[in-house]
């Protein structure tokens, strides 16, 4: 980004909200777009003006990702998702933000200001957590493929078969590629349609499922959700055990590449709301005893009276919010973030949730230059502003300044 001059409150006041975005998975992560061109040149043609990434485990597309939004006059922050877990909630039962597994937690990283360049103990970290993957992942996989030849289909699908795939979609090398769940739901799925005609699928099917599959024999994506949800979930016969991370490592992580910490919330998501997570301000008290303060929601999600709760609530406690959609799957919805069913964000929630990508923007670009950002290395808050209020305003006003100069569609 460029330099900016400084905070001009003034200025603000005059400015619209544009569209923006700071959770989105690009390829080779599982994505919507084809690649991560086609994933900025999309953002560009439906009018968002700044996007942000949160890939798992490998950012080495993220040059050509910032070099797509300088083409495209959009400006550019680098995030990441990592998958943990909190054992003592694990322990006892509690979900933090994913239904399925107790004591599992998703945490982001926003404002990477050298993404694809990790100090060697950050590469050692991701290393860790690649070849860990790796290991289950092929696991998985050969399981699925013993199931599949048992019920009458066999297949030449291996992990690196599957690899290969994801990156000649993705244009990137092989070594880039981590390969997800849902890589792997769409490579047996693809398998399945290319062999298997169309009037014959839900007959094997059901022999893989031990029952009549739900997913219309001729649906590719709900074939692949299937797939997923009958085979790879606990207690199904392609499981695999994950060996998540501790939560501290993964923040220590995330601190170490030079990110702010986010807590990614699911809410109403799922109902009932998760339990770590309900009510806000008791999920609040437990962010801040791990030194976090910020959080992000995936609105569409999530009805409108929900998002206006926690953005409000977090907001009011000191803590910066951002919005985003993922993208992780198939589906191409639109890129600027809504509420369930197409609901628009509050005019409250847009102000807030802007606010917070214009304090990461800052922190991003004064993390760049060498100088403090909004939080240090271990998570604790810049300690030049006397409160929390003050803080957010000046990383708020920095931000907005740096992001109006980079970006050729609010000039």
């Amino acid at each position: 980004m460029v330099a900016a001059t400084g905070p001009t409150s003034d200025r603000r006041e005059t400015r619209a909200i544009p569209v923006f975005n700071t959770h989105l998975h690009v390829p080779p992560n599982f994505s919507a777009f084809s690649t991560v061109e086609d994933a900025v040149a999309t953002s560009a043609r439906e009018g968002v003006a700044v996007i942000g990434t949160s890939n798992f485990h490998d950012f080495g597309v993220y040059d050509r990702f910032e070099a797509a939004a300088k083409q495209h006059g959009l400006a550019a922050l680098f995030g990441l998702e990592f998958i943990s877990v909190l054992e003592d909630e694990q322990r006892d039962g509690v979900k933090i933000n994913d239904p399925a597994n107790p004591g599992r937690a998703y945490i982001c990283g926003k404002g990477i200001p050298a993404p694809t360049a990790p100090n060697a103990e950050a590469r050692r970290f991701m290393d860790d957590a690649k070849t860990s993957n790796e290991a289950r992942t092929t696991a998985m996989i050969d399981l699925i493929r013993d199931i599949l030849a048992a019920a009458g289909l066999e297949v030449d699908i291996s992990y690196d078969s599957i690899v290969a795939g994801v990156a000649a979609r993705a244009e990137v090398p092989a070594g880039w590629v981590v390969l997800q769940e849902r890589h792997v739901a769409l490579g047996f799925q693809m398998a399945l349609f290319e062999h298997v005609p169309v009037q014959r699928r839900a007959t094997l099917l059901g022999k893989v499922y031990g029952q009549p599959p739900q997913a219309a024999a001729d649906d590719a994506v709900a074939t692949q959700g299937e797939l997923r949800s009958r085979l790879m979930k606990a207690g199904c016969l392609a499981f695999v055990e994950e060996t998540p991370v501790p939560f501290t490592d993964a923040l220590a992580f995330i601190r170490g590449l030079g990110a702010i910490a986010v807590y990614p919330t699911l809410a109403d998501g799922v109902i009932p709301i998760c339990g770590y997570e309900d009510p806000v301000e008791d999920l609040i008290e437990r962010m801040t005893g791990h030194d976090i303060y910020g959080a992000e929601l995936i609105p569409v999600r999530n009805t409108p009276a929900v998002v206006d709760d926690y953005v409000t609530a977090w907001r009011d406690a000191g803590i910066f919010v951002m919005v985003g959609t993922e993208h992780n799957t198939q589906e191409r919805i639109p890129v600027g973030p809504t509420c369930l069913d197409g609901a628009p964000l509050s005019d409250t929630v847009k102000r807030i949730t802007w606010e917070g990508t214009c304090v990461v923007a800052a922190h991003q670009h004064l993390m760049q230059q060498g100088k403090a950002g909004y939080a240090d290395g271990q998570g604790k808050l810049n300690p030049a502003f006397p409160d929390a209020e003050t803080r957010i305003r000046y990383f708020a006003e920095l931000g907005e300044e740096l992001l109006f100069q980079a970006t050729e569609t609010l000039r």
